[in-house]
């Protein structure tokens, strides 16, 4: 059997680790939490020879191992403790050579804790563009390590990389530094109080008790009370730490390292001149916005007939050829359209996320963030609460976990509590159906779809809600407390079609599976209520006969008379029933109300809800698009999804919670089931407010 080691991937933010990490791995991935905690674990296998495979970790970015926030304690947390399955036998650093001096203070920390380390410097090919020298050799000899100058763009360097990875075994553990000179009392009384264990890992330990507060250790008998330092003291000796590493990394790099910058040729100054401008910046960034929906709905539409269309057909020909009973019209009726109710959104979301991962690869969203910054400052917020607000276009759980990047907790719990109203991808599904239905497909100006600005206008309005609600939290939550934003400026790069690529195809796919199975149990759910129910639904042909028996009509008509009477007698019609005086002033009948409630489990589920209840008992050959826009309103005889009704949907939609994934993610982030309750009754209420004068007003 191939011998298998645990290779850990380490960096600051932004120097290419993500993306040496796909070259590695490729598509042997897989993405999941670290136990107990909400912090993203991706981790891979790589070949690395005929008999030795690597088990490789890509940790989350950190500047230092001086933590200053919790997904950051994951990769300090990992490497002190050997006991851990993923420990690594190797670690790989990865540097990027345009911020070599920062990035080698988290290098020398971890080569002083006594694991093989490996130093791979990114970005290799802009060497020559930035007129930037390095004396590799020496480098090595300084640092005591091998090193490997790596491009993750024309994938350079690789195969060098792995075979240093494979002979981890020769590397020096020789520590950069001695840490002890920084206090050599304290770390004298810390060596006898703990004679056999690393000096440095203990010093890491103490030092984390000043950002994470008191742990939980248990006593060992037979060693003497140590005497720890005040908090204030442990923090002037982590800076004089800090202090010693950068004097070592500048005395190293005066002598292998060398920038002629009157040669270079950078054009990132220009660039950021005009995508931060106070006023092109931001017209530069909603015209990229506008764009992205208008592509959304432009690009997608041939994919997203094609899978309706084929849906339909699936779902007919079942019914043709499956023999007759209720299993079948169970697949027939129920799990096929519910499905068929998500599927068909695929496109859309993968061009979202498209979109998005190559902002995010080209550097720009960095800009983004600063940009917005000037506007959240105004709103209580900090910059560093931007990133959760962009990504919550995505989805609002990964941006809530996102949160922990903010230390500042009055910071924290308000972006937490607001990231909701922005508009994610399963709100998507949503919008693109019912603006299909009730806005005309005109264009402004001959140019600008109709459809893609009232999608940007649905973004902007949960951005607004966001930053409102914000600015009033502010004021409620009276605790006096400030922190700083900064954020790191990476360069600007084309996007590696790799990384782009398995981006979209793990976001789009955990997107429709985690979607997909919700999706499968409401169907089959609702398809039982549907095709069931007491009274006066089992003696329908009875009842519909007489009720039609003077009308004179057709079989088909007959048809829609008797799967229309029987739905609404069913037991999922009995509960439509109940809720349908609360859902008709704002323009729904109960088939919506129905839809709404089971939407709290995911919002997508609102469409594939649709699909299925339609579909119960129907024989016609119709798009879910096709048989949403053929009902009626009963009351008035117009078209249930009219422009009142359909407006009052989105907006209700731009504001409601309607997703328990989210509930449950606040509690366990805040700790407390006080927020994600006031979250849901407060979001709840302002959406059927908001609905209800919308469709008021325009009906």
């Amino acid at each position: 059997m191939a011998k298998q080691i645990n290779v850990a991937l380490i960096g600051n933010p932004n120097t290419g680790k993500s993306s040496v990490f796909n070259i590695l791995t490729g598509l042997n991935q897989k993405v999941g939490n670290y136990p107990g905690i909400t912090v993203e674990k991706k981790q891979g296998t790589c070949q690395l020879e005929r008999n030795l495979k690597a088990h490789i970790i890509d940790l989350p970015g950190t500047y230092s191992l001086n933590a200053s926030s919790l997904d950051e304690n994951v990769v300090i947390e990992l490497l002190l403790n050997k006991k851990d399955k993923d420990y690594p036998d190797v670690a790989v650093v990865i540097a990027d050579i345009e911020n070599l001096k920062r990035n080698l203070l988290l290098f020398t920390q971890i080569k002083d804790l006594g694991i093989p380390t490996i130093l791979a410097i990114n970005m290799a090919d802009r060497m020559k563009r930035k007129a930037i020298s390095l004396n590799i050799k020496e480098l090595e000899e300084k640092l005591g390590t091998k090193i490997v100058l790596i491009s993750s763009r024309k994938k350079t360097g690789i195969e060098t990389l792995k075979s240093l990875i494979s002979n981890y075994n020769s590397l020096s553990l020789t520590p950069c530094i001695n840490s002890s000179k920084i206090a050599p009392e304290y770390f004298e009384r810390l060596q006898k109080t703990f004679p056999n264990q690393d000096l440095y890992k203990l010093w890491l330990v103490v030092t984390q008790d000043v950002n994470f507060g008191k742990l939980n250790r248990k006593k060992i008998n037979g060693i003497q009370p140590f005497q720890t330092e005040s908090i204030t003291n442990l923090k002037r000796l982590q800076q004089k730490e800090t202090i010693a590493r950068y004097q070592f990394i500048n005395d190293t790099l005066k002598k292998t390292l060398s920038i002629d910058s009157k040669n270079a040729k950078d054009l990132r100054s220009r660039f950021d001149k005009i995508l931060t401008h106070k006023f092109w910046g931001y017209v530069i960034f909603f015209s990229i916005l506008l764009l992205i929906f208008q592509a959304i709905f432009d690009w997608s539409t041939y994919p997203m007939d094609f899978i309706d269309n084929s849906f339909t057909l699936l779902s007919e020909w079942l019914k043709i050829n499956l023999p007759p009973g209720v299993f079948s019209n169970l697949i027939a009726e129920g799990i096929i359209p519910g499905l068929g109710g998500i599927v068909i959104f695929i496109p859309q979301i993968a061009f979202l996320f498209l979109f998005i991962s190559i902002l995010e690869e080209s550097g720009y969203m960095s800009r983004v963030v600063f940009l917005m910054d000037r506007i959240m400052r105004r709103f209580g917020l900090s910059g560093k609460s931007v990133v959760p607000l962009v990504s919550g276009t995505a989805c609002a759980i990964p941006a809530i976990m996102a949160t922990r990047n903010i230390e500042n907790w009055k910071e924290r719990l308000i972006t937490i509590l607001v990231t909701p109203f922005i508009t994610c991808a399963a709100r998507l599904p949503v919008y693109l159906i019912i603006i299909s239905l009730v806005i005309p497909e005109g264009r402004v100006l001959g140019i600008i779809s109709l459809q893609g600005l009232t999608l940007l206008i649905l973004y902007g309005l949960g951005f607004a809600a966001a930053i409102i609600a914000a600015y009033t939290l502010d004021k409620y939550l009276h605790v006096k407390s400030k922190s700083f934003f900064v954020i790191e400026m990476p360069n600007y790069k084309l996007p590696l079609l790799k990384n782009v690529g398995i981006t979209v195809l793990e976001k789009t796919k955990s997107f429709v599976f985690g979607a997909g199975k919700i999706i499968l149990a409401i169907s089959i759910i609702l398809w039982v209520m549907g095709s069931y129910g007491p009274g006066e639904f089992n003696q329908a042909e009875e009842i519909v006969l007489q009720q039609t028996e003077q009308q004179n009509l057709s079989q088909e008509e007959l048809a829609i008379k008797l799967s229309s009477f029987k739905l609404e007698n069913s037991y999922i019609g009995m509960v439509g029933k109940f809720i349908e005086p609360a859902v008709k002033p704002l323009g729904y009948d109960w088939k919506i109300g129905i839809a709404l409630i089971s939407s709290f489990a995911a919002r997508e589920v609102f469409i594939g809800t649709l699909a299925t209840m339609y579909n119960v008992g129907n024989d016609e050959v119709e798009t879910i698009k096709e048989r949403m826009a053929a009902e009626i309103n009963p009351s008035n005889g117009a078209p249930l999804f009219n422009l009142a009704s359909g407006i009052s949907l989105l907006l209700f939609y731009a504001f409601a919670m309607q997703c328990m994934s989210t509930l449950a993610i606040v509690k366990r982030e805040t700790n407390s089931w006080k927020w994600p309750l006031w979250q849901l009754l407060s979001m709840t209420a302002l959406a059927y407010i908001v609905a209800l004068a919308a469709y008021q007003i325009l009906k």
